[in-house]
């Protein structure tokens, strides 16, 4: 967890959330851009933000040591 590869996915991870998040409130209201509840949107992508960093934290012990998955890379099917 005290790696830089660890905050550097774990932040991967967290920004591909907020990003995935922000639009998906956004898309889900039917109003035009300028109208777009910006400030609702940004906020719940930043809790989920956050949400997917303490997921990152609490998966250390469940995946490959060292990152922040959830899953072992020994369960890949390929």
């Amino acid at each position: 967890m005290w790696t830089a590869l660890f905050w550097l996915a774990a932040f991967e991870r967290a920004v591909k959330t907020f990003a995935q998040t922000a639009a998906a409130t956004l898309g889900a209201s039917t109003v035009g851009i300028l109208d777009a509840p910006w400030t609702a949107a940004l906020s719940v992508a930043g809790m989920a933000a956050v949400l997917s960093v303490l997921t990152s934290v609490a998966s250390i012990k469940t995946g490959d040591t060292g990152t922040p998955s959830a899953v072992k890379a020994s369960a890949d099917p390929r």
